[in-house]
């Protein structure tokens, strides 16, 4: 009897620890950040790098437009949000 708690108690806990892996995955890496800014197909990445902004990750992206304008975009590396 003492087992089967045991092994309940030890999948009750593996199912917490998944629960906050799945958080951790949910996050937004640099290359995905920079493939929702190349999504219009005609913009070049001039460069990318993830930062530190007021304590938050921020993946920020440099992007040369067709019209030859360089565009500096910020994004949330926790949701995937375009910060201004």
């Amino acid at each position: 009897m003492k087992i089967l708690i045991y092994c309940l108690l030890l999948l009750a806990f593996a199912g917490h620890c998944l629960a906050a892996d799945e958080l951790i995955v949910a996050r937004v890496s640099l290359d995905e950040a920079t493939q929702k800014i190349l999504s219009d197909g005609k913009s070049r990445v001039l460069g990318a790098s993830a930062e530190t902004i007021d304590g938050k990750e921020v993946h920020v992206i440099k992007v040369l437009t067709p019209d030859g304008r360089i565009l500096h975009f910020k994004i949330d590396a926790e949701t995937g949000a375009v910060i201004n």
